[in-house]
Parts: C-alpha cells; structure tokens; sequence
C-alpha cells in the first residue's frame, strides 16, 4: 500500500484522537478523583473547623444540649450530603446524624484508634467497618489536640464525588468533540488547499516528464501552491517554445544548407562529367565560391549566435567615433552599391562623435544593418546613415528606400531565420540570422533599437549608444 502525505496524516489525526480519548478518560478520571477528594476532604475540614468550637462548648459546659446540637449537625449534614459525628475519646458516638440520637447507650466503633487515622486528617475507607462502601472521611479532635474530650468526624460518599467528576468528564469530552469537529474540518481544509493542488502539481510534472508539455495544472489558489503551478505552467510553456524553436533551428538550418549544397554537388558532378563544357567552368565555379562563402557565412552566424546563448555576449568596452566606424562601413559596401546604383547620404552630428561601446560588434551591427539595406532597396534608391544626439544618448539611423516590411511582420524579422516573404523578393541567399545577432549585441550593451516600416516606402532602424 503506498503511504501518501494525505494517509499519513489521517493516521496521525486518528492517533492522535485515540491518545486524547485515553488521556481524557483514563489518566483524566485517575487525576480528577485525586484533586476532587483533597478539594472534597479539604471542603469538609473547614466545616468541621467550623463547628469544632460549637461541639466543644456544647459537650464541656452544657450551655446548649445535645438535642439542639444534633439539629443543627443534622441539618449542615443534610445539605452536604454526609454524615456528621461526634466522638468520645474511646470511640463512642455521642451523636451521629444518620441515626436517632441515643444518649443513653451511645454506639461504640469497634475498632477505633484516631492514631491510625492518617496524618491528612481524612482517608477513603468504610470508617472501621460503619459503611457498605467507601467513604471520604474527615476527622479532627474536638480542641484541635490529640489530648481532647473527643472528636468530630464527617463521612460522605465517594460516589458524590463521582457524580462531579463525571459532570467535568461529561464537559471535557463534549469540548474534545468539539475541537475533533474542528480538526476535522481542518483535515477536509487540508485536503482540499493542499492535497489536491499537490496532486494536480505532481501529476503535471508527470505529464510534463512523459513530454506533454501542452497540459495545463489547475490550482485556483492565490497561495504558494497556485504561484507553484502558474510557475510550472509558464515553465512548460518556456521548454515548449524551446522545442518548438529547436525543430524550427533543425528545419531551417536544413533547409538552408541544402540549398548551396547541392547547388555545389550538382555542378560539381555537371563539370565532372562535361555536362559542362571547359569554358565555362569559370563561371560556374564562382557560382561554386559563392555557395561555399555562403556556407562559411551561415557557420560562423550560427556559431556567434550559439557563443551568445551559451555566455552570453561579453563585452570589450572603449571610447571611439561612431561616425568614423559609419564611414568605414559604407566604404565596404561602395562595390555593391554602385552596381545597384544605390547612393549613401551621410547626415553625421559634427566631425566626430564619441560613444562608450565595444567597437567590433557595434561595427558588425552597422554592417548587418547596412547589408539588408542594399538588399532590399530598388536601383537607383538612397540609403541614408544618420548620428544625433537626443536625450542624452546617441541615435544611429539607417535608413533606405525599399520594399518595407508588413506591419504583421515587424515582430517577427528579429526571430533567427527569419527571412519574410518570398513574394516581396525574398533574398534567398540570407542566413536569416543578421538582425537575431544585431539584436542580442545592442540588448547585451543595455540599449534599445527599434523599426520604422512602411510598405514600398521603406524601413529605418534606429538603436541607441552611450555617449563617452
């Protein structure tokens, strides 16, 4: 039998009733019958304190009779439900409450010795063999001395003092009810705040385990449990985001390395086995080149952005003139702009501009940047290359005429990968990985860049730097 939480704590709860009710009746009565006797014996001594002097004076100098002391003892008996006696030093009762007053014949106690008694001034016995059952007796010598002209006794029976204890144990046992009804409902408390919800908690990490990361745990609790499951909900969502992401990254580079691959195996093969003709083999073999540079470019991308990921991007932080490095970039691409016809305007803050950054990756965000401007932008267009200074940080624009992007796809260009729509002249020879990098670098120096697109118009990145 598996031992739940919820087992363990039934039996706890039951044990723990069983023990109470042991405790309550057994070691209850046991303790309850001893305080109740001294506080009874303790009763009745201060009665019989109370009329020790009387009974002295009465037996010693006669100035009330023994009929009028019997009545009154008898009386004081009655409402204490006991029996009152007055001794002689030999043990005769002079009078005795529960009998008709005899003072004649007076009825001597066989057996009487005050001495054996008990050095507490009461015992629970039948009183020297007077009483069927036990009693509570009390006894004290009459001038509070042993030497004394006799002694007054009370006797009552124990089962008065029964009677109160079992009204205490009545009223204990109907309180114990009482707080089992409320450890029982703290139990079903339990099970419903915490059994349940670590059920449901345990079998989503079960389901979770097993690869379902699509199942949802169900704790409506505002407590720690319900920030637990929401925090494993989002967990699972992260690790199916991740999956879901991982198979993209499978699905894409595949896809994207197949496509040069085979471009340079077909014609390899076409050359191999003159398909091709000698003289052409020229062209095609920078067909081949590009194809591999393309390779190489999607390696090395790949292999940044997984730098990234695993360390993150570590920074080497200087003090240089971001309008230089702007400079130096355009200059790069001045090959490839001229043969699209494509002019760069540079709209530069001053002569030079100081930023506090890592200049080799600020120079590939520039480069990346620049790179997908010529790409998308028509012959004869501007891209433009803009510095300013606003709010204390420094603005670097660029800007070109292109082909726009769809605002349904702003979010989605800084996915890896990410290559839009083939129908809007999709450049095909992209790793889909320049504006993923471009992003982890300005994230990395704790600063922001954004997009301004519009559809045939064109598209403006800007991203911000520290001034130095």
């Amino acid at each position: 039998m598996k031992r739940t939480l919820l087992l363990k704590f039934i039996l706890s709860f039951v044990i723990l009733a069983f023990v109470s009710v042991f405790v309550v009746l057994l070691l209850g009565t046991q303790l309850l019958d001893s305080v109740l006797t001294k506080e009874q014996a303790a009763s009745f001594y201060r009665e019989a304190n109370s009329i020790n002097t009387i009974c002295a004076e009465t037996l010693s100098s006669r100035e009330k009779s023994i009929d009028q002391l019997y009545d009154e003892l008898k009386a004081v008996a009655k409402a204490n439900h006991s029996d009152i006696r007055v001794l002689d030093r030999r043990g005769r009762e002079l009078l005795c409450t529960s009998k008709p007053l005899n003072t004649e014949s007076p009825h001597e106690i066989a057996g009487f010795d005050y001495t054996v008694f008990g050095p507490g001034y009461y015992e629970v016995s039948d009183f020297y063999g007077e009483y069927a059952e036990d009693m509570l007796n009390v006894m004290l010598p009459l001038n509070g001395s042993l030497r004394n002209s006799g002694y007054i006794a009370i006797s009552s029976p124990m089962n008065e003092v029964v009677r109160l204890r079992d009204r205490i144990l009545n009223k204990l046992l109907i309180l114990f009810a009482v707080l089992f009804v409320l450890s029982l409902l703290i139990l079903v408390f339990f099970v419903y705040s915490v059994h349940f919800p670590l059920k449901s908690i345990t079998k989503g990490v079960q389901e979770f385990s097993s690869g379902n990361l699509a199942h949802r745990i169900i704790v409506n609790s505002g407590d720690e449990l319900g920030d637990l499951a929401h925090t494993m909900n989002y967990m699972a969502d992260e690790l199916k985001k991740n999956a879901d992401y991982q198979k993209k990254f499978i699905s894409n580079v595949s896809h994207d390395f197949r496509s040069p691959l085979t471009s340079i195996k077909g014609f390899t093969e076409a050359m191999t086995d003159g398909t091709i003709p000698p003289e052409m083999h020229e062209k095609y073999l920078k067909i081949i080149s590009g194809e591999t540079d393309r390779l190489v470019k999607m390696t090395q991308d790949i292999l940044r952005l997984n730098d990234m990921d695993q360390n993150k991007v570590i920074l080497t932080l200087s003090d240089f003139d971001i309008n230089e490095e702007l400079k130096k970039t355009a200059a790069v691409f001045e090959g490839s702009c001229r043969k699209k016809k494509i002019s760069i305007d540079l709209v530069l803050s001053g002569e030079t501009f100081l930023v506090h950054a890592d200049r080799e990756k600020i120079e590939q965000v520039i480069y990346n940047l620049l790179d997908n401007a010529i790409k998308f932008s028509g012959k004869n267009s501007t891209i433009t290359l803009e510095t300013t200074e606003k709010f204390g940080k420094c603005y670097v624009s660029v800007k070109d005429e292109g082909i726009g992007i769809p605002s349904s796809e702003i979010t989605s260009i800084w996915e890896r990968f990410y290559k839009g729509d083939s129908s809007r002249g999709k450049d095909r020879k992209g790793t889909g990985l320049g504006l993923a990098i471009v992003r982890e670098i300005i994230q990395a120096h704790g600063q922001r860049i954004n997009v301004i697109s519009t559809v045939g118009v064109g598209t403006e990145f800007v991203f911000t730097l520290d001034p130095a």
